[in-house]
């Protein structure tokens, strides 16, 4: 009876290790054609719109969560338990929660940026609306900054193997462990940490909302005044439908996601079964992202159309 167990919990973390190993793999490779995309953009001189830099910054900070997260994942659940030093872990989940609160930032950012840039010429957004581009940059590095020092917390509570910390109560993580604290200083941790992911929601679905309100009027518009509308839309509307698209897997994965952290902070000892749940969740919309982008976004191919012609003229 104990080796069929020990065979099917092994051939379970096989399992979840395929899964890691995929979603990993896939994810990197679709957000490595999209940055590769743009460094040739970049390097041919082809003018590229305002919410490109901020989808060349979201692309970084999904590299970093698959990577920092999902690699070491692959590996514990392939039975390499104990791999990274105390140091490795600290620096691999301090980089992962970078990533992951910059991919939050970025996509909150290209929600909001979308919605003043689309809403109506007299509307209370109209000066912003014109300013907003020059904020861009400034935005992105903030948000940034604020994760790199925000997280700095996460090493002084993250051990792994070889560290010197007689620690007794810890929570294991696959190949990380976490310190547990006590109530009060828990609860100001998660909160502070919670805090800015919470806002960023919030914006991400008040913008999603002005430009679903936004779509809808100018359909009735245009209906309203009996004009013929071309099967094709606009490059401004079909932009926005791919951020409504991207805006909404991220917070249905987001959400799912959080249910899971609250249950794993709420177990002592987490089932190996919602660990690994948890994770897989964790690195669905990086890896999906790129895809939804490529699928959608038709800004990418024209681009090409047009460096493709360009390239044409100046040829003798």
């Amino acid at each position: 009876m104990a080796q069929q167990g020990t065979g099917r919990m092994a051939a379970s973390d096989v399992a979840v290790g395929i899964i890691f190993l995929a979603q990993t793999v896939v994810g990197a490779l679709g957000n490595f054609s999209l940055l590769l995309h743009y460094l040739v953009l970049y390097f041919t001189g082809c003018r590229v719109r305002h919410t490109d830099l901020i989808l060349q910054h979201l692309i970084v900070a999904n590299l970093l969560t698959l990577l920092c997260r999902g690699v070491p994942h692959t590996m514990a659940a392939f039975g390499m338990k104990g791999f990274l030093g105390d140091l490795g872990c600290k620096l691999l989940f301090y980089l992962h929660r970078v990533g992951k609160g910059m991919s939050i930032g970025s996509t909150c950012l290209l929600s909001v940026f979308q919605a003043i840039k689309i809403s109506p010429g007299d509307s209370r957004y109209s000066e912003l609306k014109v300013k907003s581009p020059k904020y861009i940059g400034f935005s992105i590095h903030l948000s940034w900054i604020v994760y790199i020092f925000l997280n700095v917390m996460f090493p002084l509570v993250m051990t792994g193997k070889g560290s010197n910390r007689n620690i007794t109560s810890l929570k294991y993580f696959g190949y990380c462990s976490v310190v547990h604290r006590n109530k009060t200083t828990g609860s100001l941790f998660t909160a502070l940490l919670t805090f800015p992911d919470a806002l960023c929601v919030g914006l991400m679905i008040w913008a999603s909302s002005s430009m679903v309100l936004i779509l809808h009027r100018h359909k009735q518009r245009m209906q309203h005044l009996h004009k013929t509308v071309s099967p094709r839309s606009s490059p401004e509307s079909r932009a926005t439908k791919t951020i409504l698209l991207l805006v909404s897997t991220f917070v249905s994965f987001y959400t799912t996601s959080c249910i899971c952290q609250i249950c794993l902070a709420l177990v002592s000892n987490p089932t190996w079964f919602l660990l690994n749940t948890t994770e897989v969740i964790a690195g669905c919309f990086p890896a999906v992202s790129p895809f939804l982008l490529m699928s959608r976004n038709s800004n990418a191919s024209e681009l090409w159309l047009t460096w493709i012609r360009n390239r044409k003229t100046l040829l003798p």
